[in-house]
Formats: C-alpha cells, sequence, structure tokens
C-alpha cells in the first residue's frame, strides 16, 4: 500500500513512526493510531490517495489543523493532511461576496486577504490564528461573533467534494452536481420524511449535532452544501470551498458589563440581542480570577459593537449600555484596541486555561486538578440558559467534579472544561455516567449536545438521547447513501464508538516516571507534565504554511492573535511549518514515547530526539501556551536520559561546559592569545570543527579582564568592602556574575554597577564564583548541573540568610536562578531545596531592582527611539513590565520586538543549526532592525548576550544593554570604564 501510494500520490506520502506518532490525538480525549499520513497536493492527489485506500479497504480521515476537541479528527487508517499544500485562497470576489478557498486555508489568512475589501468571514471560533476552513466546514464552527454572522453553515455556497469511492460532486442549493444514486437516494430519503424531518429537530441557533438533514427539506431549498457541513469528514472529502463573505465593521468597541453570577449574566444576554451586537460572550469570575480592566461582578458579558468610526462603534456600546444597565454590578466600555485584544486573549485562551484548576475550582493554569473537554459546546436555547447553569452546576457538585463555564452566551452556547479522572476505571465509569445525564438534561432544556465543535466520539453516541433512535436511524441511512463503503471517518457520528473507548489517556504509565526535574507544577509527574498539552494549538500560530496568517495579524472581524511581538512561541515551527517542530507536536512524541506502542525505544528514541533537536529552549511556550507547556525543561529531561552511558555531540561538552572553559582561560590569562588565534581562519575552522560549532559562525571574543576580575581590581582600588556582610544603610544587592557577563561582555557588569550605585544602592557580589548552571542543563548535562548548583547554594548561603536580593544581567542566567534551580533541586535534601526555593525567590532583573529598591531614583532622559528584542526568557519567565517602565522613565521610545533571536544560548552555534537560526532572527528581530536602520539616533537594545551576538554577526549591528544606555548617559558620554573592554 505504501508503495502504490507513493506512485500515485504527488505530495508526500508518510509511513514513519514520529509521522503516524504526530496524528494519533486532536484536541479532544481520544487517540487513535493511524495507519499512515497523506499530504496531497491538489485534488487529484485526494482522489488518488482515496484510489488507493479503497482498493485495500483502508478507512480516510481528513484533517486540518487538528484542534477539534470532539476526536473527529483521529482515525485508524490514513489521514489527510491538507495544511501542507492545499492551503491557499484562490480568489475573493468582493462583486460576489465571495471567496474560494481550499481546506487547509488558516481562517486568519482568510481575513486577512479578505480585509484588502473591507470584507470578512463572519465565524471565528477561539483557534482562528491556526484552524483551517476544512476543518470549520467539518465541525460547522461558530464563534464569538456568530450572533451576527452565524455558523460556518450559514456562510457555505457551493463545495467542491470526492466521495470515497471517487465520486466527483459539487455541493449547492438543489440536488444538480450529485451522483444519479446519490441524487435518487436523498430525494427518496427526504419526500419519505417529511414529517419527522420537519419536528424532529430542536430549534435554537447553535443545533450542530447530527447531519442537518432538515436543511434538504424543499422549504429550505435543498440546501445540500449546508446539509452536507458539520458532517465531520464522514460523507466525502472537501477539496474546494465557496464561501460567503460579510462586511467588515472598520471599529469596535467592547462593553463589559459586570453580574452578581453567571446565571444572571446569561439571563440578561438574549435581552441584548435586540441591540444587534457583534458578540456576547460570557464567562465568570472562577475563569479570570485576577484579570484586570473589568467591572465590578462575578461574571460578565463582552459585548462588541462596530461602526464605521471609533467614535460610532463607541457610541453603540455606551447607548447598549445605557438601555441594559438594570440588574449590573457595573460597565465600563472598552475603545482601545489593545486593551480590548488584552480581555479577548482571556477569552480566547480559556479552552487552555481551564484545563488546569486550583483546589479553589478557579483557574489558574499553574498546577491543580486537570480538567478536560467531552461537554466542551452543549446549548440550549438563549432564553433557558441561565436555568440550564444553575442544573449544570448542581450536576457537577453531585458528581463531585468542577467545571467552569464560560462561552457563546448570545447564542445559549457553553464551553465549559470539567475535572474528569480519565484515569481510573472508576473515574472513566463517573464519566459515562455524568455524560449520560448532563445529555438528558440539556434535551430537557431543547438543547443540542454539540454547539460548535461537532459530536465526533465524544457524544455520537448520546445522539439517540437527543433525536430519539428514528432519526438517528435516518442518519445512518445518509451515510450509506454518500459513503456505501463506510470508508470515511467510521466510528464518528453514526455507528459510534462507546464513548469510553480509545481514551488517550489508557496507553500512559501509572506510575510516576523515574525523571531529573521534580516538576513541582504537576505533582512530581513526568506523564502529567506531558498531558498539559491538550492540543488547541496556539503554537502553530504564524507558520509558513499561513499563508497571509501572520502572528499577530488582525482584520476587521474580531480579536487579535496577539500584537506584533507580543509571543515567542514556537520560533523552529514558524520557520520550518513542521508539525513536529511545534510544541504541540514535540508533546504529542513524547506521550506516544511514554505509551510504547507507535515509538517503542523510549528515552533512546531516535524520533523524539530529532524532534527536540529543532527546540531552541526558547521557553516560550511557558508563558504563551495557554497551559504553560515548558518543552525547554522536557528537552533538557530527554536529553539526560537520551545520553546517559553514552558519548554526548562535541558541543555539549564545548557549550555545555563553557563555564568552566572560560574560567580557565581567565586563570591562565589566555584570552589574548585565543582570541589571536580564533582569528587564524585555518584554525578557527578547525577548533569549530571540534568543537561541533557551526562552521558559518563567527568564534565570539573573550574578554582580556573579566568582570569579576576588574570588581577585585575596583575593590582593592577604593578600599570596598566585597563580601554580604552588614554595611551601610544603603540597601545592599548582590550582582549576580554570570559566565556571559564575566568573560564575554564585561562592560555590561560594570555599566550595571555604575547605575546601580548612582540610584544609591550598595553592590557586592558572591565571594567565589558561582554558575546557575544554564549551560549542563539546556544540554541535559543534569547530574553535573546539580553539582553546580549544589556548590553555588553554597557559596550564596550567607546572602540568602542576610535576605539580600540577586539581581540578574543576562535574562537566560537570571530565569534559569527563577525557574530550573528550585525544579532541578526540588527532590534534593530538604535543606538544599530550601536554599534554591530561596534563591530564586530572591532574584530581580536589572529593572526590577531599580523599581523596587530605588524607587526615587531618576533616571536620565535619553529622549530617542529604541529598536531590538526583548529576550525570550525574559518574556516567559520574567516578565518585561519593569523593563518597560524604565525605558519609558528614560525617554526610550517604541517598542521591542517578540520572538526569539535564534542563537538561543549553544542552539545557534550547534552544527546543522544555523540555518534555523537565521530563520528565526529573519522572522521579526532583524526586520525591525533594519527598519530602524535610517534613524542614527536610534538605540539597538539587546540585554541577552545571545541577542546581541545575532545582531553583531547577522546584521553587522552593535545591541547593548539597557543598563550600558543608562551608564553611558550618568558618564555624560561613556567613559571607558563603562563602554570599553
Amino acid at each position: 500500500m505504501e508503495q502504490d501510494l507513493r506512485r500515485a500520490v504527488g505530495g508526500e506520502v508518510f509511513f514513519a513512526a514520529a509521522d503516524r506518532a504526530l496524528m494519533t490525538m486532536d484536541a479532544s480525549n481520544y487517540r487513535r493510531v493511524p495507519l499512515a499520513v497523506v499530504a496531497p497536493r491538489d485534488a487529484e492527489d485526494v482522489a488518488a490517495a482515496l484510489a488507493v485506500c479503497r482498493e485495500y479497504g483502508v478507512p480516510v480521515v481528513p484533517r486540518g489543523a487538528g484542534t477539534s476537541i470532539a476526536g473527529q479528527a483521529t482515525g485508524v487508517g490514513v489521514v489527510l493532511d491538507f495544511t501542507r499544500h492545499m492551503n491557499r485562497v484562490l480568489a475573493v470576489d468582493p462583486e460576489t461576496r465571495t471567496a474560494v478557498v481550499q481546506p487547509g486555508v488558516v481562517l486568519d489568512a482568510l481575513r486577512s486577504a479578505a480585509g484588502a475589501y473591507d470584507l470578512t468571514f463572519g465565524p471565528d471560533p477561539s483557534t482562528h490564528s491556526r484552524c483551517t476552513l476544512g476543518g470549520m466546514i467539518g465541525n460547522n464552527a461558530c464563534g464569538a461573533h456568530s450572533v451576527a454572522w452565524g455558523t460556518t453553515a450559514d456562510n457555505v455556497r457551493e463545495l467542491d467534494v470526492l466521495g470515497y469511492r471517487g465520486d466527483r460532486l459539487r455541493l449547492g442549493t438543489g440536488l444538480d452536481g450529485l451522483t444519479p444514486r446519490l441524487r435518487d437516494g436523498l430525494a427518496a430519503l427526504t419526500s419519505a420524511h417529511l414529517a419527522l424531518l420537519r419536528t424532529g429537530y430542536p430549534e435554537l441557533p447553535r443545533r450542530i449535532s447530527g447531519y442537518a438533514l432538515d436543511a434538504l427539506l424543499p422549504e429550505r431549498g435543498v440546501a445540500v452544501a449546508r446539509s452536507f457541513t458539520g458532517s465531520e469528514g464522514t460523507l466525502g472529502v472537501l477539496t474546494e470551498a465557496v464561501l460567503r463573505l460579510v462586511d467588515a465593521p472598520r471599529a469596535r468597541a467592547l462593553a463589559v458589563l459586570g453580574y452578581p453570577d453567571e446565571s444572571a449574566a446569561a439571563q440578561a444576554a438574549p435581552t441584548l440581542l435586540p441591540h444587534r451586537p457583534l458578540t456576547v460572550e460570557g464567562m465568570a469570575a472562577d475563569l479570570v480570577a485576577g484579570a484586570r480592566g473589568l467591572p465590578a461582578g462575578g461574571a460578565w458579558l463582552f459585548v462588541e459593537t462596530g461602526g464605521d468610526t471609533p467614535a460610532e462603534a463607541r457610541a453603540r456600546a455606551d447607548a447598549l449600555v445605557r438601555a441594559c444597565a438594570d440588574g449590573t454590578t457595573g460597565h465600563t466600555v472598552v475603545a482601545d484596541p489593545a486593551a480590548q485584544r488584552a480581555l479577548w486573549r482571556i477569552r480566547e485562551d480559556a479552552a487552555g486555561t481551564a484545563t488546569r484548576l486550583p483546589e479553589d475550582g478557579t483557574s489558574s493554569g499553574l498546577g491543580g486538578r486537570e480538567a478536560w473537554p467531552g461537554w466542551e459546546d452543549c446549548a440550549v436555547p438563549p432564553a433557558r440558559l441561565g436555568d440550564y447553569l444553575r442544573e449544570f452546576r448542581a450536576l457537577l457538585a453531585t458528581y463531585g467534579l468542577h467545571g467552569i463555564p464560560y462561552g457563546h452566551f448570545g447564542d445559549g452556547c457553553i464551553h465549559a472544561r470539567i475535572d474528569f479522572d480519565l484515569l481510573s476505571k472508576e473515574g472513566i465509569g463517573r464519566y459515562r455516567a455524568f455524560s449520560a445525564e448532563l445529555a438528558d438534561l440539556v434535551v430537557a432544556h431543547g438543547g443540542s449536545l454539540s454547539g460548535e465543535h461537532g459530536d465526533g466520539l465524544a457524544r455520537a453516541e448520546l445522539l439517540p438521547r437527543m433525536y430519539g433512535p428514528e432519526l438517528v436511524r435516518l442518519f445512518e441511512h445518509a451515510k450509506d447513501l454518500w459513503d456505501p463503503d463506510g470508508g470515511l471517518n467510521p466510528g464518528v457520528l453514526v455507528r459510534p464508538r462507546p464513548l469510553d473507548a480509545d481514551l488517550r489517556f489508557a496507553v500512559l504509565p501509572r506510575r510516576p516516571v523515574d525523571v531529573a526535574f521534580g516538576y513541582p507544577r504537576d505533582g512530581g509527574d513526568f506523564s502529567a507534565a506531558v498531558r498539559r498539552c491538550v492540543g488547541v494549538a496556539k503554537c502553530r500560530v504564524g507558520g509558513p504554511t499561513t499563508t497571509g496568517g501572520a502572528p499577530g495579524a488582525v482584520d476587521r472581524a474580531g480579536a487579535a492573535s496577539g500584537a506584533p511581538g507580543a509571543g515567542v512561541m514556537c520560533p523552529s515551527y514558524r520557520v520550518t511549518g513542521e508539525e513536529r517542530h511545534s510544541t504541540r507536536g514535540r508533546a504529542r512524541l513524547l506521550h506516544e514515547m511514554l505509551a510504547g506502542e507507535v515509538i517503542t525505544d523510549g528515552w533512546r528514541s531516535e524520533e523524539v530526539r530529532e524532534a527536540l533537536d529543532l527546540c531552541l529552549s526558547c521557553k516560550g511556550c511557558r508563558s504563551d501556551c495557554p497551559v504553560e507547556v515548558d518543552m525547554a525543561t522536557y528537552k533538557a529531561e530527554f536529553q539526560h536520559h537520551y545520553y546517559q552511558g553514552r558519548i554526548r555531540p562535541a558541543a555539549h561538552y564545548a557549550m555545555g561546559w563553557l563555564p568552566l572553559w572560560l574560567r580557565g582561560t581567565a586563570t591562565l590569562h589566555a584570552a589574548p592569545l585565543l582570541n589571536g588565534l580564533a582569528a587564524v581562519p585555518p584554525l578557527a575552522a578547525l577548533a569549530k570543527r571540534l568543537g561541533g560549532l557551526a562552521p558559518e559562525r563567527e568564534i565570539p571574543r573573550l574578554a582580556n579582564q573579566p568582570f569579576t576580575a576588574w570588581w577585585r581590581q575596583r575593590v582593592r582600588r577604593g578600599g570596598r568592602r566585597a563580601d554580604v556582610g552588614p554595611g551601610p544603610s544603603t540597601r545592599t544587592v548582590v550582582l549576580w556574575p554570570d559566565t556571559f557577563t564575566t568573560y564575554l561582555s564585561p562592560r555590561v557588569g560594570r555599566a550595571a554597577v555604575a547605575v546601580l550605585e548612582d540610584a544609591g544602592l550598595r553592590v557586592v557580589l558572591p565571594p567565589r564564583p558561582v554558575c546557575c548552571g544554564l549551560t549542563w542543563i539546556s544540554t541535559g548535562q543534569l547530574d553535573r548541573a546539580r553539582a553546580v548548583l549544589r556548590r553555588t547554594l553554597e557559596v550564596m548561603a550567607p546572602a540568602l540568610d542576610a535576605g539580600l536580593p540577586v539581581i540578574g544581567l543576562e535574562p537566560s542566567c537570571t530565569a534559569a536562578l527563577r525557574t530550573d534551580v528550585p525544579e532541578l533541586l526540588s527532590a534534593a535534601d530538604p535543606d538544599t531545596a530550601r536554599r534554591a526555593t530561596r534563591l530564586a525567590g530572591s532574584v530581580r532583573t536589572f529593572a526590577q531592582a531599580l523599581e523596587e529598591y530605588a524607587p526615587d531614583w531618576r533616571p536620565p532622559h535619553l529622549d530617542r527611539p529604541v529598536v531590538g528584542q526583548t529576550h525570550c526568557h525574559q518574556h516567559a519567565v520574567l516578565g518585561d513590565a519593569a523593563e518597560r517602565r524604565l525605558r519609558e522613565r528614560s525617554g526610550l521610545r517604541g517598542e521591542l520586538s517578540g520572538g526569539c533571536c535564534g542563537l538561543a544560548g549553544n542552539f545557534g552555534f550547534e552544527r546543522g543549526h544555523y540555518p534555523v537560526s537565521v530563520a528565526c532572527a529573519e522572522e521579526q528581530l532583524l526586520p525591525a532592525v533594519r527598519a530602524a536602520a535610517t534613524d542614527p539616533a536610534t538605540e539597538v537594545l539587546a540585554d541577552g548576550y545571545s541577542c546581541r551576538t545575532q545582531l553583531t554577526q547577522l546584521a553587522g549591528v552593535r545591541g547593548r544593554h539597557l543598563a550600558e544606555v543608562l551608564a553611558e548617559a550618568l558618564a555624560g558620554g561613556g567613559p571607558s570604564s563603562v563602554r570599553g573592554g
């Protein structure tokens, strides 16, 4: 079969374990292992793949971005991946207000193309930055704006479809375009069951469950395309679609209305609809605890209005608030686009953040109980939503479960992640019993088991409770007409698999895996850490397959996917577009490694090693992923086990042991000699070859005088105290002499001393060498890292006992102190673990220290624009709010870019990584620097040594640490003590 597929299909054909492992799951609770994956280039490829599968009797599953939460994007046959090639917007016609798209087009790419004509595609799920139109058509997706523009089915005009038998169908209105057998069969089905089709479906805006056979009624225009939409890949394979576009408001405002609780908000939601809002979204305090910008209340409605001008949009929002203020606990209107984006991000990330519930039942995304989809999107008539929510909460309590309802209150559609125990037999039994009772509750309120994401494997078994056996038999008859061989996505919608079969957790180890890191946020369980990835695929934003849908793209159809530069995750996916190089893809491979079925070599897996090889350890996923997957830590853990007892790559010895080599070089005063040798091309080439370094890289120059040597000399000359004992009444701070500052860029350390002392702080350094262990951690040499860190804690003990703050200058080292050190030493002896935690709590960034310990200090006013990059570890672990405020107080104007510089410590220096490293820099950082080059006054800021090195080697630009810029101004132009070296 593999040979036949490769001969027949022009696109890629994958039978390897890694490729199959990547497709075992979507964003649901389910897992099914496919036989193969095919990435067709065009409709002819799809037809060819179907012919081969038909010959071998193998089922076919169409798949888009894999963000389905009901399991319908998984299967045991051949998965058709449309995201690689069939991902284009073929045409946009502003006259007819239509667009022609392929099934793998990302929604934001379509919205970007349509936005050029002030048009948009109305449905907009929260995954709009990565979900595909084919998947939206398969599930009849809706999104926040359905109160204005309806579901996907309301916006489909025509569909090109291939049947499992190779039939080419053109679906629109009427039965033309179908094969005679299918045309006659559907006509007979409709005419024979008119009464059932007219009375068997509940009337509500979000009825997604089952087949929409009532769309075939004559009074509904025999809307075959509409009936096909939502069939979840079970009737045919979509190859092209003609879609309706709508006018995009030129401006928007957001009214936020507070209510005592979610039931009160739900009861108020239908009363807002006469004002014709664009959205009516609801969420309660247990989802948005701690969010800023919300009025008083226990629950809120986000109500969006539009207009041709900001003033018009604001006026409509103000009018709505005035008309609907009764019963609210507070209200506000948000007109600023950036503030709107910040609030919408809370809603868009909810599917991820609601999967981790602390013990108090609120959502924090940090540890606590795991919550899962399964009852993610049931819907009831909007007028009954308040009563339904009260009974839903009561049913949860009956079963001892917790969940956070939120979602599309204006349409009566509720999302909820619930803390089902899907690991034990008893918990799965409770899940089944609860599902049956909840299905009955939804039906009792006149609702639909699915209001957005389809039935899939999660709810199809329960459809007889909603529709009754007669209509379900009619579904089966329709399936047999469209797909008589049963080859398209079997087990979904009709003749379903049990809802508790194929659970993705069943294959995971039941006992904790022996690991090096402590995983405190996951109860010390590596399996639980891997389970954090629920598959919502925010890490897939911005890849090259997202034509026109660059990260941060905003059109007039809805919320942004994040302001440009706001995110880091996932740089390697942004460059390669390969699922295996996304955070989700790597998590899936780790899941399958633990399962041992598809990937069978455990910690020695080559598939996992290859996928993690291009992980830059940027830690962007730790903050940008809604559930805070930390792939950098998982990579270090994997490398620790993979190389145990093995010879490592040369770069691990050259770069991983860098602190030791540099310290030895400084002891021998060998920097001038080594710099001279590195300037000789043949010698430099030999050194790079022996060290496993990229031949394209320049070897960085070593400082002739390390920062610590300068400090000791300064202390001797000035008679200053260098230890951490009692001193003057001014606040004493410990400046962390990281490896990069000390041996490679000591001018940063000297500048920081100048600024901190100008701010009135007493600066001391540790009395002996210290190290955060970063280079050993990032190369997975965790035993050595622990030994280094234990010695560091001994050196730091007096400072920690004295309660002194520790100031880090290099963001990567500072982040390691904040997170990696306590997580790596959490299982050590109690005294060591306690010191590690104390050290992490004492760490501050340069700007944080100035703000906290010298609040009255006034920085010099520079009045110049800035460009550069926020270090990825700063973004992910430390935060940059204090740095932003310090730049603003200093008169440094402008925003720094996001993303990752691509050097990322050892990554960009390792042989084989150079092309990816450069491509990452070209994604945001280098274009921003080039664009600013026309203004010679622009200051290029880069607090990280890697970022500065990348700028120097790729752009010929010297970036500077913020401390250097401030120290130069304080010195009146920059004495050699600041700028030299």
